[in-house]
């Protein structure tokens, strides 16, 4: 079983490190492709079909790029599709919420609190938000709406205000913000696999079988494709929240969450504007600046909540080992310093990542981290400043492993 939570905790990082270099993949390739199509210039003389052009220069070469607005009159020998980058990073993803979230509901997804449900209960409603999210987006584009894109946007975001909020009213404030990044992810990637993928499918169909490209494709996977690249940072923010509980972890994170939405929009409008070669709106860092210290004084606005600890039978049992006199008296001497309401080490203002270890009930709800980070690894503290000596983290082990039997 010990053995096993080893296992678990690596398999998550794997999980993990796979999820950042797809997600490297995916954004990188979506930043350049949309800045590189925002960037286009037309000429005479450009062939029968191109839209424009853009001469680049990496890596001490020089690239010449066309782009066809519908498709070229023939279909080209080599093309390179990209789709794997979407596909593997929402996959990583979702493996990624199953093993941390799913697989640890009671600890990270339920808050009794919030809403006292079952984890399978919680898990099929996680499910379910992101799925709604898919048919909503992609409702609100095939409608009226999606003739205006600045309503449409205001609406989409309005959804999003509503998801932030909701999720909230569902899960803890960590898994909140992750899912709301998930939600958002889920759009984005389904934008990939059902619309942006399949309508080039349908142009490169017709190119084969001779006919002319209805150019109506085109466009609906360009307007797509747009709306995952203003997308992309504020989801990048809410799948880094679990780290800032200064974030997740107050009254108003959903209000947090919002704001990041328009902050990361600011900064795409600004870099797409720049690429578009249509002046520097330097006003846009002037109200993500505005936007963030706003975001600094909600933070704090009431101070942090901590909820109530969930009670279990796995608790109970750490609590009634005869190790745990000695395990508290270590945790309460080494961590409690930082880990505390209000912490006492110089600089530390708030406990880090919100875990708080001055009670029996707490100590014993973080005792899988504690055996991790302090019993078999010496991750924790920090440089050992405590003085953490090894008959210590040998204890925090043995109180773990002989209770979990």
């Amino acid at each position: 079983m010990n053995d096993f939570a080893i296992f678990w905790d690596w398999l998550s990082f794997g999980v993990r490190w796979l999820h950042v270099v797809t997600g490297i993949a995916w954004i990188g390739s979506s930043f350049y492709f949309v800045a590189l199509d925002l960037g286009l210039r037309q000429r005479p003389g450009l062939p029968a079909g191109a839209h424009g052009e853009e001469w680049q220069v990496h890596g001490g070469g020089f690239y010449h790029i066309q782009k066809y607005l519908v498709a070229p009159a023939e279909m080209p020998e080599h093309l390179t599709w990209f789709k794997w980058e979407s596909y593997a990073t929402w996959l990583s993803g979702f493996a990624l919420l199953a093993i941390v979230y799913y697989a640890g509901a009671d600890l990270y997804l339920i808050d009794p609190n919030v809403l006292d449900v079952s984890a399978p209960v919680a898990i099929l409603i996680s499910l379910a938000s992101l799925g709604f999210g898919w048919l909503v987006y992609d409702l609100l584009c095939k409608s009226p709406l999606g003739n205006n894109d600045t309503l449409l946007m205001l609406v989409l975001y309005a959804v999003v205000v509503f998801m932030a909020w909701g999720y909230t009213q569902l899960f803890t404030g960590r898994a909140a913000f992750l899912h709301l990044g998930a939600f958002t992810a889920t759009i984005m990637s389904a934008n990939v696999f059902l619309v942006i993928i399949p309508n080039q499918k349908i142009v490169v169909a017709d190119l084969i079988a001779g006919r002319k490209p209805d150019p109506k494709y085109g466009k609906i996977a360009k307007t797509r494709s747009l709306h995952n690249n203003y997308l992309t940072l504020p989801v990048l923010f809410l799948m880094l929240s679990n780290h800032y509980p200064l974030a997740f972890g107050t009254q108003f994170n959903w209000v947090i969450a919002s704001l990041v939405f328009i902050i990361g929009v600011l900064i795409r409008h600004y870099f797409n504007t720049m690429h578009a070669r249509k002046g520097s709106p330097t006003w846009t860092w002037l109200a993500a600046g505005i936007l963030f210290i706003i975001i600094m004084w909600l933070s704090t606005v009431p101070k942090i909540l901590t909820g109530e600890v969930k009670e279990s039978s796995a608790n109970q049992a750490l609590i009634a080992s005869t190790h745990f006199p000695k395990v508290r008296d270590t945790v309460l001497g080494r961590c409690a310093m930082c880990h505390a309401q209000e912490p006492g080490w110089e600089g530390i203002y708030h406990a880090p990542k919100g875990v708080m270890l001055e009670t029996d009930a707490a100590i014993a709800e973080h005792a899988r981290e504690i055996y991790l980070q302090a019993g078999r690894s010496h991750a924790m503290p920090p440089g050992n400043v405590t003085g953490v000596t090894p008959e210590e983290r040998q204890l925090l082990a043995t109180w773990f492993e002989e209770a979990r039997k």
